[in-house]
């Protein structure tokens, strides 16, 4: 007993030391941004220091007050889009994976597979296509293409799916039905709620690659007024060596990653709901 309790305390410290490790790598970089945004370019420049300089308030004027790079309207355009995207995509998502997981039809298979063949299509593929059918629908260079074509996620889609199958019990949709609850009122009412875990997941997710996303932006977007933060954050790191700042350049990505981390302290605790949910067996 005593040989198997000596086993079992090295075992936890050996995973203590890997977990304080693992978190220690994930903080550090964060924290050399957040170090960095507080010092100025030619202190950059001579390499790291695990002290804060006191630029901070410099690099943050310089930053809201370049007439090339309005960061306000950067962050309202990128906080519009992300905030639709995570809407839009896991609402809709779940939507799809519910009319596919309790209802019954011919075609229920084979539409299955057609969501998970455009599952693993590209976007670069698809991308020249996209943009001369927006540049039709004259929407070019606004903000409607970045977030409604989210409407169909089919990642998001496969995992509220697979969601469903192990945390929704078709007893329940049958017996709000026999209670004389429509379909939307049933989905609005019992099956989002039950689903709300795995809508924290993939709302943060959607929200994150949405916030992050350059490759679409860069094609639709060409007035300032209307660039998101990634657009913003890429002119600012290829502006001319001689205007370029360090300090700056830190700075607005130091600001990039601020909603990122709210919207993830926000929605942390339906995550830890999904943990313990899973955890429970019948």
């Amino acid at each position: 007993m005593k040989k198997n309790k000596k086993i079992h305390s090295g075992r936890t410290i050996w995973a203590y030391i890997v977990l304080i490790f693992l978190t220690f790598l994930c903080l550090f970089f964060f924290y050399i941004l957040i170090i960095n945004s507080t010092r100025n370019h030619f202190q950059i420049q001579r390499g790291f220091s695990f002290l804060p300089g006191k630029a901070f308030l410099k690099n943050l004027n310089n930053v809201l007050n370049d007439a090339n790079i309005p960061v306000l309207s950067g962050i309202k355009n990128s906080l519009i889009v992300s905030t639709m995207t995570a809407i839009l995509a896991t609402y809709f998502s779940a939507m799809t994976a519910y009319g596919l997981y309790a209802y019954k039809f011919k075609l229920k298979k084979p539409a299955f597979i057609f969501i998970l063949l455009i599952l693993v299509m590209p976007t670069q593929v698809t991308a020249l296509g996209f943009v001369q059918l927006i540049t039709k629908m004259k929407l070019l260079d606004t903000l409607y293409p970045l977030f409604l074509p989210s409407i169909a996620s089919p990642a998001i889609f496969y995992f509220m799916y697979s969601y469903m199958q192990s945390s929704l019990p078709l007893e329940l949709v049958e017996a709000a039905r026999i209670d004389g609850s429509g379909e939307f009122h049933t989905f609005n009412h019992i099956v989002i709620p039950v689903m709300k875990p795995a809508l924290a997941v993939q709302a943060i997710f959607a929200f994150v690659n949405a916030w992050n996303n350059y490759f679409l932006p860069a094609l639709i977007l060409s007035s300032n007024k209307k660039k998101t933060l990634p657009i913003l954050i890429a002119a600012l790191r290829s502006a001319d060596f001689l205007k370029f700042d360090m300090g700056k350049v830190y700075m607005l990505i130091t600001i990039a990653i601020v909603p990122i981390i709210i919207v993830y302290i926000l929605l942390s605790k339906y995550i830890v709901a999904g943990v313990t949910l899973g955890g429970v067996k019948e």
